[in-house]
């Protein structure tokens, strides 16, 4: 049977339009032929997710995104996905947007609830949920981040700024001379360290003979220690003692008056008769001294010697 141009310009056309058709539905994420199951999820926020997205259940891709809308004027957003296979799973289970990188875009991850009498069917909406991607991490992790650096930048200028006021002409200047001076200081220690190190050669000999003689004055007092030690401390303490004793016994007898050195010390008597006589022998001796011939009486020639004739400041 043959067809005319016509019907067979017809027919092409008509295929070409089905083919169109489904090219547009399957880019749009959508397969015509396709019997599989949809869902739907509500979120405040996608974050990334994107028609044609995977879908996954355990990290197994078995769906895709086929829509994302507004749901109402509030501006949450309905998700529409299809799951290809029969897996099955409850309607409690949760819609989880994941992932998310510099390059690719994030996927929906079905996490699955397992309760009997529940299941999941075509139609259902699941609960919606997000989680942190690599972007978020990033951005949690470098906003306080950034946040440390720009005040550090901060101080750091503010450090600056202060730094520069202080550091003036004059400042620099003093600091320069302060560094200049440090250097004569160290030549200055570097020409006295020179010089001692001069001393100690030119006298070592002498320095020898000193801490030899420290040596033997150390050997000496160290017999000295020696022989010390060896003294027999407890009985020149016993000595002392004893001499002590007989000390205090003596002087308990003086004070008692027993014995003549006793009676001298304590009899009034005693004490009086040795001062009057003390007193008449110094009595004795002034009237000597003013009249000798009293006392003495002789002639070198044998002529008789004149009588004595008493003076007027004679003792009395």
């Amino acid at each position: 049977m043959k067809y005319s141009k016509e019907v067979k310009t017809g027919i092409l056309a008509v295929i070409a339009i089905l083919v169109l058709i489904f090219g547009y539905s399957f880019l749009k994420g959508k397969n015509l032929l396709d019997s599989s199951r949809i869902f739907y999820a509500v979120y405040e926020d996608v974050e990334g997710l994107s028609r044609s997205s995977d879908v996954t259940i355990n990290g197994l891709k078995v769906g895709q995104v086929t829509k994302i809308d507004f749901l109402n004027d509030t501006g949450l957003l309905v998700v529409s996905f299809t799951v290809d296979n029969d897996f099955p799973f409850s309607e409690n289970s949760v819609a989880q947007i994941y992932g998310g990188n510099i390059i690719g875009g994030k996927s929906l991850a079905i996490v699955p609830t397992y309760e009997k009498g529940e299941q999941a069917v075509s139609g259902d909406t699941l609960q919606g949920d997000s989680e942190e991607g690599l972007m978020e991490l990033v951005n949690d992790r470098l906003t306080p981040l950034q946040s440390k650096v720009e005040n550090t930048i901060v101080s750091a200028d503010s450090l600056l700024t202060a730094l520069n006021v202080i550091l003036n002409d004059t400042t620099r200047n003093n600091i320069r001379q302060t560094f200049q001076d440090l250097g004569e200081t160290a030549r200055s220690i570097k020409g006295t360290a020179q010089t001692l190190e001069g001393i100690v050669q030119g006298n070592s000999e002498k320095l020898d003979r000193t801490f030899t003689n420290l040596d033997e004055m150390s050997g000496n007092l160290n017999n000295l220690s020696d022989t010390i030690s060896n003294i027999d401390v407890q009985r020149m303490v016993n000595d002392v003692e004893n001499a002590i004793s007989n000390f205090e016994e003596v002087s308990a007898k003086l004070n008692s008056g027993e014995g003549t050195a006793g009676k001298l010390l304590n009899d009034d008597d005693v004490y009086n008769n040795l001062e009057r006589a003390t007193k008449q022998l110094e009595e004795l001796l002034q009237d000597v001294k003013l009249n000798p011939k009293r006392y003495v009486n002789f002639s070198i020639f044998g002529k008789r010697a004149k009588g004595y004739t008493e003076p007027e400041d004679s003792l009395r």
